[in-house]
């Protein structure tokens, strides 16, 4: 395994610990409005919930990058990213997440455009709480694509190049 790649797998790693803290705060958050009968707290879920998001995309983009050269890009780049890392690389890479991983994180992606286009109030509560609920499930699948994927960078050495 060249530097290169070790480096990568580690960072892989690092940016899930990150994101396992951004799930952590949208469940507190969540509670918090739940409990105390607070709207406000939403704005908080909502913001964590988009930094889940933003993260997730870094992480797959740092591999892309790496591995292939190149990230998509042009208008619908973010639909894009999610397609091509849920797809194997012939001699360069397999998969780097599962389809039900891919599919959980649509529904991420989606809200993150969203977010970034509507004032705070005008998201739904009851769309926040649903998203809070999924997020950690959707976690534990990238988490454990991301570990295999972590795995594979390192096996690298071992087999003495790239596994398609």
């Amino acid at each position: 395994m060249s530097r290169a790649e070790s480096a990568l797998a580690a960072r892989v790693r690092s940016e899930l610990a990150d994101l396992a803290c951004l799930v952590d705060r949208v469940e507190r958050l969540r509670g918090k409005a739940v409990e105390r009968d607070d709207p406000d707290y939403y704005d908080g879920v909502a913001l964590n919930l988009h930094g889940f998001y933003v993260g997730v995309e870094h992480v797959l983009q740092m591999i892309v990058r790496h591995l292939e050269g190149a990230v998509p890009d042009g208008s619908d780049w973010h639909r894009e990213l999610l397609l091509q890392c849920s797809a194997p690389v012939a001699g360069v890479r397999p998969p780097v997440i599962g389809r039900s991983t891919r599919e959980a994180l649509d529904e991420y992606r989606g809200f993150r455009h969203v977010v970034r286009n509507v004032y705070a109030f005008s998201l739904r509560p009851p769309r926040l709480r649903a998203l809070a609920d999924g997020l950690r499930p959707c976690h534990e699948l990238l988490a454990g694509d991301l570990m295999a994927f972590a795995e594979f960078l390192e096996s690298l050495d071992e087999e003495g190049g790239p596994a398609g």
